[in-house]
């Protein structure tokens, strides 16, 4: 998946992304207004939003470990398996010194939803399977 055709970023023109494997289609986009400045996902009714800043952030971390990530997406009251996406994004030693999530019982979920994003950016390649899925930078 790196068809970024659909849709912008910007609110009025969102991208469309499936996280693996494949299920809960979401919009997201770039809300560079906001205070921090966040990335907003819509699932459904819900709206999660991380610090805009995760897209370079993960990337760099990805780069820096050089294989392959496991997802590990969890919600917020769920701890996360270590040394996954989802850990890292909410971990005392990342570049923001903890979580990425901004709204309070909606941090967690950003080993899944933020993901696809990189991989239509071209910044990382995403497995899609039923269970496990993993990312590594490109």
């Amino acid at each position: 998946m790196t068809d970024t055709s659909i849709g912008t970023g910007s609110k009025d023109g969102p991208w469309v992304r499936l996280p693996p494997p494949g299920s809960s289609e979401h919009l997201v986009y770039r809300d560079e207004a906001a205070d921090p400045p966040a990335l907003v996902c819509k699932v459904g009714s819900t709206t999660l939003s991380y610090r805009l800043g995760c897209i370079e952030d993960l990337h760099a971390m990805l780069k820096a470990n050089g294989g392959w990530v496991e997802l590990g997406a969890a919600d917020e009251k769920k701890g996360p398996k270590p040394d996954t996406v989802e850990a890292w994004g909410r971990a005392a030693d990342n570049p923001v010194g903890g979580w990425y999530g901004l709204k309070n019982g909606f941090r967690g979920r950003f080993g899944r939803y933020v993901p696809p994003l990189l991989e239509a950016l071209g910044l990382a390649e995403v497995e899609h399977n039923p269970r496990n899925d993993r990312m590594r930078a490109v």
